[in-house]
């Protein structure tokens, strides 16, 4: 795709989301905070750090009312408010009801409205603001409905597309935003004990599909401006990006829904339709060293299409993932393309292209992250509030029960939300350089809610007992590398995998744990899952490598589940059976709660009605960790 044609499909967003747009960037200047610095950005350790790790929390993919869209549904709680959501505190929803953690607060948050038409929903309709009284402006706020609709189209693309509506000076507000949502981060961080990020959404998304990023920053230093859907495709987002890294700005970039880019997100190709090359690679996982695995619109770890021996594929399937939006403006449902849309089909497509180029682009490892637009984070199924303000925030809107006016359409991508995911890091402590520094070599996890902790190594003369031992993870990491790691082939010897998963002690138990294994063979990848640690001292059957049913069940009458079937943790020191020292591969764990109440059906039994049963009534949370590459001898 050459840009031309790019920018011109860029225009088609509109039909998706409210106000998108952007404000031009500003290469030359950076901002910091107009307070001190909470701490230097480095990524050195503090001498009181725990050298072995902590698990923490936390979500890196916010947006409030200073995010358009957010706006357009009535969201006004700002991003102080969302920090203070993460803190533990009580925030509003649109709808006047209170949203608040009942797991506890978070370690670390960030704010990421999108850098597309930051601030301007509310400037839009200020009368004391400039904007407000521009003709395109007033049809939009006061216009008929057809005119109103135009003026929405008009508003949204103009700057996404770099052509901006004559005489609608939007940079300023763009700016002030943006330097409130900086200040507002600076203000909330407290080294050690809560740690925010400074970020934003690149909001891209050419001929409806998502190729969406949250840029997250290192530390206090930032752009005086972000850079935009307008300002360039995602290649031109990383040149910027290692434009910024010069001049001493760190960040990094983490894609998200990939399930809805109908596999551009993956591809084999760059954004011209050229053959992927080292330097493409070396680009992009330099600068996307992660991935947003889980959130509110779907999972995308797989799909059924790609993964047909994988019982566990058919999860958070985000049916509006198959629509497209088509170049008259009308939404479409698309069988979708799954190639290039799933994270597991992109790390086999990362082992094929470094075995044809010597680089891999899809180096990259695993968190969730939620994408609320309410300023706060829906993870909790059993009081999910939506992600779209008034228009997901009770029941009846999201379609879970029978709506009260039977003439209102329910919009029927909703019902397919998930409460998810988190992103989990191992960290020295819980600072802006720990954490980062965690992000940036992919020691992370992800989860769909739950507080799982979730360890994995690979090394080599890791003994079974290992994992008994009170200085096992001495021994994992002096031995072998955590996730996200590379593990160099040791002559003939085959790797040790340990594996360990605590369970959220608010949440269900857990049922088993898995390695999904990938690996190049014959010119082609392959795939399979290995269950490798069982609850309720069950053991894999050698042959199929499956967990027996532990028997846990739930009962959606009143959402109580089995007591006495699952486990607190689940660990293992695990050896491939079908390892080959001459093949490239990869590895990663998956973690399986017992099933439990998916949010439909809490809002279900709350309000005294049967489940749909078109919907899914249970599920099973889980966690990933990021995968550890085994580099043959060369």
């Amino acid at each position: 795709m050459n840009r031309t044609l790019y920018r011109i499909r860029l225009y088609i967003v509109t039909g998706l989301v409210l106000l998108f747009g952007c404000g031009q960037s500003d290469d030359s200047a950076s901002v910091a905070s107009t307070q001190k610095p909470s701490e230097e950005t480095t990524f050195a350790v503090a001498s009181s750090a725990n050298p072995l790790r902590n698990a923490y929390f936390g979500d890196l993919h916010i947006h409030t009312t200073n995010s358009s869209d957010a706006y357009g549904v009535g969201v006004r709680t700002t991003p102080d408010d969302a920090y203070r959501y993460a803190k533990g505190e009580a925030v509003s929803h649109p709808l006047g009801y209170p949203m608040r953690l009942r797991g506890g607060a978070l370690d670390f948050y960030g704010v990421t409205d999108h850098a597309e038409n930051m601030g301007l929903g509310a400037a839009y309709v200020d009368p004391d603001s400039s904007l407000s009284k521009h003709p395109v402006v007033v049809q939009y706020t006061s216009g008929t409905p057809q005119e109103r609709a135009a003026a929405q189209m008009l508003l949204g693309s103009a700057n996404l597309i770099g052509k901006p509506v004559p005489g609608l000076e939007v940079a300023p507000v763009i700016g002030a935003a943006w330097r409130e949502n900086i200040e507002a981060a600076e203000r909330h961080n407290q080294p050690g004990q809560f740690t925010t990020f400074i970020g934003y959404e690149y909001t891209s998304q050419p001929g409806g599909a998502n190729l969406h990023r949250n840029v997250i920053f290192a530390g206090s230093e930032v752009p005086g401006l972000p850079f935009g859907a307008a300002d360039g495709n995602p290649e031109d987002l990383w040149r910027w990006m290692d434009t910024q890294r010069d001049s001493g700005i760190e960040a990094l970039a983490i894609p998200h829904n990939a399930n809805w880019s109908r596999g551009l997100m993956f591809e084999r190709t760059n954004i011209a339709g050229e053959a992927i090359d080292a330097v493409y690679a070396d680009l992009r996982a330099r600068n996307e060293p992660l991935i947003e695995i889980t959130q509110v619109k779907g999972t995308s770890e797989t799909h059924p299409a790609l993964s047909s021996t994988d019982e566990w594929a058919d999860f958070g399937i985000w049916r509006m993932s198959s629509f497209v939006i088509t170049m008259d403006g009308k939404m479409t449902r698309s069988e979708g393309a799954t190639t290039g849309a799933y994270a597991r089909d992109a790390l086999r497509t990362g082992l094929a292209l470094e075995q044809s180029i010597g680089k891999n682009p899809y180096h990259f490892g695993f968190i969730g992250s939620t994408d609320g637009h309410n300023s706060a984070s829906p993870i909790e199924e059993d009081q999910f509030f939506g992600k779209l303000g008034r228009n997901d925030g009770s029941p009846e809107a999201r379609g879970s029960v029978p709506p009260k006016n039977p003439n209102r359409p329910v919009n029927p991508a909703i019902v397919d939300f998930g409460a998810s995911g988190l992103a989990g890091v191992w960290a020295e402590e819980n600072t802006r350089a720990s954490i980062f520094a965690a992000l940036r070599r992919k020691e992370t996890f992800g989860t769909t809610g739950p507080r799982i902790k979730l360890r994995f190594f690979a090394g080599y003369g890791y003994s079974n007992k290992l994992i008994e031992t009170h200085d096992a993870i001495a021994g994992a990491y002096a031995n072998g590398v955590p996730m996200g790691g590379d593990l160099a082939a040791m002559g003939d010897a085959a790797p040790q995998f340990l594996i360990w998963a605590l369970r959220d002690p608010r949440e269900s138990w857990l049922q088993r744990a898995q390695i999904v294994k990938g690996w190049m063979e014959g010119g082609e990848s392959h795939e399979r899952v290995f269950d490798v640690a069982c609850s309720d001292g069950l053991m894999p059957d050698p042959e199929t490598h499956r967990c027996p049913d532990n028997g846990a069940t739930v009962d959606i009458t009143d959402c109580s589940t089995t007591l006495d079937k699952g486990a607190t943790e689940l660990k293992a020191v695990w050896q491939d059976p079908t390892f080959n020292q001459s093949q490239h591969a990869f590895y990663y764990v998956r973690v399986l709660q017992n099933p439990t109440c998916r949010w439909t059906a809490w809002d279900a039994l709350r309000a005294g009605v049967p489940p749909r049963e078109d919907v899914a009534a249970t599920l099973q949370e889980r966690a990933w960790s990021s995968p550890i590459w085994y580099e043959p001898a060369h």
